[in-house]
């Protein structure tokens, strides 16, 4: 299974014993839109929901930061997730928040997951079946383990402003990374982490929101200044949007990407850590 699958062949799949759907849909904080409402409402049949907003550490003071292990492993199995599925992930949001839950199952050692080009949008514009309510599966047995070199903490994160070994890539839009724009959180700094590039999320998706591919993928990295022989670090608001430049970079085929999971949530909200304004 490619990394990136199509509305067609999805639903030629649909109903194979080893395919499991997930809508990964998630909202900014203060949105009016209910992400599971909308789920039970309709969704591709056969998809379960998997509540991002619930999968994260609950023992942080961070938002949104990565759960641990044993809590992913749990959440998956009720899901129905486990070894041996062959996983599509779609949304419909503007976070792109699919690329999330993509980062985590990889993270924690997941191996055929793949995203849904266009996602729900798509499908519904294309006329494809949905189903209502809930969709229960039976518990499968999630093989679990973390990835370390996935993630960056604020430590290795203070260390590489020092060394430049690994560039940083701001998902944000760009006028939170110049600092023109606050961040919507109380309490946050404006700008950026020194040194890093922007490279808004919403660039790498096409007007019909389906990924750009190829040389078109490759130019939107190209005109941020992202050096793709370069090891790579993604960071955002609060690692959801990183994870969509990160999946950008592996489409491109690039697999030395971690994502800053505290992101400007936690880099910002820190006075002790160095903040930028203006371009880079």
């Amino acid at each position: 299974m490619d990394a990136l699958v199509s509305t067609d062949w999805l639903e030629r799949e649909l109903g194979a014993s080893d395919l499991r759907v997930v809508d990964a849909t998630k909202f900014m904080t203060g949105t009016d839109r209910d992400a599971r409402a909308e789920y039970e409402a309709g969704h591709i049949p056969g998809a379960v929901f998997m509540d991002l907003a619930e999968l994260a550490d609950t023992n942080s003071n961070i938002e949104n930061m990565a759960p641990t292990a044993e809590k992913f492993a749990s959440r998956m199995q009720s899901l129905g997730l486990g070894d041996g599925s062959r996983i599509v992930i779609y949304d419909d949001s503007p976070l792109k928040s699919a690329a999330r839950a993509w980062w985590l199952l990889k993270l924690f050692g997941a191996h055929d997951v793949a995203l849904l080009d266009g996602g729900l949008a798509k499908w519904k514009a294309e006329g494809r079946p949905l189903e209502m309510g809930k969709q229960t599966l039976r518990h499968r047995h999630f093989t679990v383990w973390r990835d370390a070199k996935a993630v960056r903490t604020k430590e290795q994160m203070l260390e590489n402003i020092a060394s430049g070994g690994e560039q940083v890539v701001d998902a944000r839009p760009a006028a939170r990374f110049t600092g023109e724009e606050r961040d919507p959180r109380p309490g946050m700094a404006p700008g950026h982490i020194p040194g890093s590039v922007s490279l808004p999320h919403a660039g790498l998706f096409n007007a019909d929101g389906t990924w750009k591919r190829g040389d078109d993928l490759k130019a939107a990295f190209d005109a941020a200044a992202v050096d793709l022989d370069k090891p790579l670090i993604t960071t955002c608001g609060s690692g959801m949007t990183a994870t969509v430049v990160a999946f950008g970079a592996h489409l491109l085929g690039k697999e030395d990407v971690a994502v800053y999971d505290g992101s400007w949530t936690e880099w910002g909200a820190d006075p002790a850590t160095p903040k930028a304004t203006g371009a880079a």
